[in-house]
């Protein structure tokens, strides 16, 4: 049987727990590289803004399931900025909070959340390829992608790179609170029953600690062949 133009479609997966740099990473690489990009953690936090707006509870699996299939999502370029249109609204900003990436974190320990949120992934992969990231984009969103990343950092520094993000865009945290959510979801997304956080068995692993943004993705770009 022939491919179909999105299965011949390039993709690489860049996966990794939360402050490992991945979402960075992956976006100035699909723009060096001019493919489309998909950051698959705004959909799952997408979903736990609406839940908030809906006043849901995160312990009632049916009506978060419910939730994932009404709430439309949108993306939008502004400038170097992804802009996230959840339900008709602006939703970036909430979805750079911690109360987002804690509510995305259990919505997304549900099965059937997840298997809802697939096809939706798997429509980005479109020419000329697909840069994706997350944390389970190559072991099973796009399993046949011909070039898997996975991005990790020690906890230290990736609450140390979240708490200036968040100083910068002025939003109140503390170094210690950043620290205790991100060992908090490490410990869900590694031990959650589906999909767990893991590397592909045939993802190149890159430790970024101490590394600044540039010699990373030059070492991403170096794993696309025929690339430079």
């Amino acid at each position: 049987m022939p491919d179909t133009p999105a299965a011949s479609t390039p993709v690489m997966t860049i996966d990794g727990p939360s402050g490992s740099g991945k979402g960075t990473i992956s976006r100035i690489v699909a723009q060096r590289l001019g493919w489309h990009y998909l950051d698959s953690g705004a959909l799952y936090r997408a979903i736990g803004v609406a839940a908030g707006w809906a006043d849901l509870d995160l312990d009632d699996p049916g009506a978060l399931v419910r939730c994932t299939f009404d709430t439309e999502i949108g993306f939008r370029e502004q400038g170097d900025e992804l802009r996230v249109v959840v339900n008709g609204h602006d939703a970036t900003d909430e979805l750079r909070m911690e109360t987002a990436g804690a509510a995305a974190s259990a919505i997304a320990a549900i099965p059937a959340v997840r298997a809802a949120l697939k096809d939706r992934q798997r429509a980005f992969r479109k020419p000329p390829g697909l840069v994706a990231d997350g944390r389970d984009m190559g072991t099973v969103i796009f399993p046949d992608a011909g070039c898997k990343v996975f991005l990790t950092a020690s906890a230290d520094e990736r609450a140390d790179r979240r708490y200036k993000q968040l100083k910068d865009k002025g939003v109140s945290v503390t170094l210690d609170g950043l620290l205790r959510e991100i060992l908090a979801r490490d410990a869900r997304d590694a031990n959650r029953a589906v999909a767990p956080l893991r590397p592909a068995e045939d993802a190149v692993c890159i430790d970024t600690t101490g590394l600044g943004i540039d010699p990373v993705v030059e070492c991403v770009l170096a794993l696309v062949p025929g690339y430079g």
